[in-house]
């Protein structure tokens, strides 16, 4: 008699029941539980760059918190993502991922092993949940694709890109060919 397969979760409860391991990074997209392998050192590289560059946006606000780590963002019954860079409003230090509000900024690096999820599934899931902005940044073409929960085409930022999380912050500014040189040359 052979042994069965685990079952992988398809709810949002099942994802959380699976015992924590620091060494996979899992998703739980639409239903469908997705690992991926760790990320590359320009991957990694290119997430803390710019979370550097995006917290002075944030400097003087502190109801707000970037993380540049993984963090289990729950979008929606179905769904856990991991984003590489995201900012939230500051949860309880004592919460729970399942209970952080929706990101007000989401970003992802692509790479040949998620660079088709970041760009269809996961940005349909973003854009479903409400996340005002999502961020695609592709090393290769040395640019970001700006989407918006309402955007059919994502908007291609070559030279700069600003993010004002709220009215009460000064608006990040980011001169693209600087970051991309920091990274890639």
């Amino acid at each position: 008699m052979g042994m069965s397969a685990p079952r992988l979760p398809t709810t949002v409860d099942e994802y959380f029941t699976l015992p924590e391991d620091g060494s996979i990074r899992d998703e739980l997209l639409d239903g469908v539980y997705v690992v991926s392998p760790e990320p590359t050192v320009r991957h990694q590289r290119a997430a803390m760059t710019l979370g550097r560059l995006l917290m002075p946006a944030l400097a003087e606000s502190h109801h707000l918190e970037l993380f540049s780590v993984p963090g289990n963002i729950v979008l929606g019954p179905r769904t856990v993502v991991e984003p590489d860079v995201f900012v939230i409003r500051r949860p309880s230090s004592n919460a729970h991922w399942r209970d952080v509000e929706l990101p007000l900024l989401v970003v992802e690096i692509l790479s040949p092993s998620t660079a088709r999820h970041d760009r269809w599934t996961k940005r349909r899931l973003y854009q479903r949940a409400g996340v005002p902005q999502y961020w695609i940044v592709d090393l290769d073409a040395r640019l970001i694709e700006r989407w918006r929960p309402e955007d059919d085409r994502p908007e291609l930022l070559m030279e700069r890109i600003a993010w004002k999380p709220d009215d009460s912050t000064a608006a990040a500014e980011i001169d693209l060919r600087s970051y991309f040189a920091e990274i890639l040359d």
